[in-house]
């Protein structure tokens, strides 16, 4: 799924949640984005004008002591072991 349907999708299912539920709604929904391959830095940029989303990204990254770099670092990594295995 892109980005960019999962903001759609966003967009309307958050008019259905309880602002006072939305925070929970919206770490979930940033959990699920990264567990599928987003990256911090896209999540930010196709959400730069949602604060639900933004809020929840910065409390994710840090709970899972994420530093970008080092994310990037990583699949750089498994890029590369991926190209030996050919």
């Amino acid at each position: 799924m892109s980005v960019e349907l999962s903001k759609e999708i966003w967009s309307e299912l958050k008019r259905h949640i309880n602002t006072t539920d939305r925070d929970d709604a919206a770490e979930t929904f940033v959990s699920v984005l990264i567990d599928n391959d987003v990256s911090a830095d896209e999540i930010r940029a196709v959400f730069k004008y949602d604060n639900d989303v933004k809020k929840a990204l910065v409390h994710y990254l840090k709970d899972h002591d994420v530093d970008e770099d080092e994310d990037d670092e990583n699949d750089d990594h498994y890029e590369d072991e991926e190209d030996e295995d050919y």
